[in-house]
């Protein structure tokens, strides 16, 4: 053939290509449109109306990447996504040009001392150092970007001995001391995937001085990784420390408590995600996830949501004892709170019998790592900072606080919202989300489809791929130790040598009309408006 042959070939498929093709598809989607029954826009607008569900579709996206604002967005804003994956990528959290917050919002402000604490006046142990990697931008343009990863000894931010928390100091054979604030919240294997996993455990026992909480799903080897120190937790369907007819197995918990790894343990009545029961299709449990929970294999679960071992406070409480003389470890349990009386009646019973658990995981109705409800995620408990003061209070006025140390959970991805919770009553804080991120989560909320497409929230191998454990464990790493670096610079501008030292009066609440009040009045304040009720 000769040039023009080809010539004219060419103009051929080209003018198929933009005339033809379109027309047929154009027809194809018209009929399919118009005969189908579901959708009445398509029926009614066959072809045009489809740019609806288009436009329904790639909205999250389009919000996310480009119509949100730094500060907007669902549930963390861009900011508080970038600030996670800054402190875990390059262990890096200066600014330029200050702050974005809107200050016209109400809000919680730490106050700042006029003469606060120099460096060598905190209260820190720096002794032991950290070997981590953190990346270094070599170069930074609109079509590249270069950087590469380097060696780094990072201070590790941890507590003097004498200021470390202590879970179960008086009660157990072997309590549970904490010489970091924060620590991974409940995430179960299975709800994660093995490399999600198998980082954070590697992450978090690098760094130290914290711990990771198993989630409800049992212990498996990928939480053990890493030797973090960890919390097991226990749900109502006994995952991990059962019996084939579904009881609760003394044999396999004591198992458990033998595992030097396994510092604590925590009974889950409820989280901020659920207070429903869970469950898990039979084909999601493989030979592998049945050997950790002991369960069968390709046997559909469906979890209770509430223990059958107790229903209230006294029998709950047996529980707790005997758990405690079998493992010799602190027990505690993971609550949300709603129903005031039934959590003051509890405090109560603290106090008249003496027993009760070594701690209390208060989780925020704003929690969601597991998947839910949509009307259960939006109504069902109170928000961690509410939670956390009404908890500490009643325990205050029961006189058990001492007895008692509070773990908050619920957003608090930040120094400074990790703070204002010590500040509020908080003796430790638990993070989900934040780690989630450090390992690689875009925020895509398809957590319960197993369609994850960063490899966190899925157990599709093909989809784990693209999460290398060697990589993101030093993520983890560095974004605890940022947080606890972050918590001594906001004690020594408080005048705290540190940051265990938070109380009530080192932040302040500020109104939409620019009302500062200290915690203490708004609490007596509540008090009174309850007294007046009554009456």
């Amino acid at each position: 053939m000769s040039l023009t042959d080809y010539l004219v070939i060419a103009l051929f498929i080209f003018i198929s290509l933009v005339i033809f093709v379109p027309v047929i598809l154009f027809i194809y989607w018209y009929v399919k449109d118009d005969r189908q029954k579901q959708h009445s826009i398509l029926r009614n607008f066959p072809v045009i109306g489809k740019v609806r569900y288009i436009t329904e579709k790639v909205g999250p996206e389009l919000r996310q990447y480009l119509f949100n604002n730094d500060t907007e967005g669902k549930p963390f804003s861009r900011k508080e996504y970038q600030d996670v994956v800054k402190a875990g990528k390059y262990k890096e959290r200066l600014i330029g040009f200050g702050s974005i917050r809107d200050f016209d919002e109400e809000g919680f402000y730490i106050r700042n001392t006029l003469f606060p604490k120099l460096v060598d006046e905190m209260k820190v142990d720096n002794t032991q150092k950290v070997k981590t990697r953190v990346y270094k931008v070599d170069g930074d343009n609109l079509f590249s970007r270069k950087e590469h990863s380097e060696e780094k000894l990072a201070d590790p931010y941890y507590l003097r001995d004498e200021d470390a928390v202590v879970l179960g100091d008086k009660t157990c054979r072997q309590p549970f001391r904490v010489k970091g604030l924060v620590g991974q919240s409940a995430m179960s294997y299975g709800s994660l995937g093995e490399k999600a996993i198998t980082a954070l455990s590697k992450g978090l026992g690098l760094a130290g001085g914290t711990w990771m909480n198993t989630g409800e799903g049992g212990l498996s080897q990928y939480h053990l990784a890493g030797s973090p120190d960890i919390i097991m937790q226990i749900g109502p369907d006994m995952f991990g420390v059962r019996k084939a007819n579904g009881e609760f197995s003394w044999e396999e918990f004591k198992k458990k408590s033998e595992l030097p790894e396994v510092k604590a343990f925590e009974l889950k009545l409820a989280q901020g995600a659920k207070t429903r029961g869970g469950h898990v299709e039979g084909e999601k449990v493989t030979e592998e996830i049945a050997s950790i929970r002991l369960v069968e294999v390709g046997k559909t679960i469906n979890s209770p949501n509430r223990f059958y071992e107790f229903d209230d406070a006294p029998s709950m409480f047996d529980f707790i004892e005997e758990l405690r003389s079998v493992g010799g470890k602190p027990v505690g349990m993971k609550i949300v709170v709603g129903d005031l009386d039934a959590l003051e009646n509890m405090i109560s019973y603290m106090k008249e019998s003496g027993k009760g658990p070594d701690f209390i995981t208060v989780d925020g109705g704003e929690g969601g790592t597991g998947a839910t409800y949509q009307e259960l995620a939006d109504s069902v408990g109170l928000p961690i900072q509410s939670a956390l003061t009404v908890v500490d209070e009643m325990l205050r006025e029961y006189g058990v606080r001492d007895r008692v140390k509070i773990i908050a959970s619920g957003k608090l991805i930040t120094p400074d919202k990790i703070a204002i919770a010590l500040a509020m009553g908080a003796d430790l804080v638990n993070i989900a989300r934040g780690f989630m991120i450090s390992v690689g989560c875009i925020m895509a909320q398809v957590c319960h489809t197993n369609h994850c497409p960063a490899g966190v929230a899925t157990t599709d191998k093909k989809l784990q791929d693209g999460l290398i454990v060697d990589e993101k464990h030093y993520r983890v790493c560095n974004y605890v130790i940022s947080l606890r670096e972050g918590l001594f610079n906001l004690a020594a501008a408080a005048g705290i040598d540190n940051p265990t030292q938070f109380e009530r009066k080192h932040i302040v609440h500020k109104d939409k009309f620019g009302r500062v009040s200290p915690i203490e009045d708004i609490l007596h304040a509540a008090k009174r408006a309850q007294l007046q009720k009554e009456s």
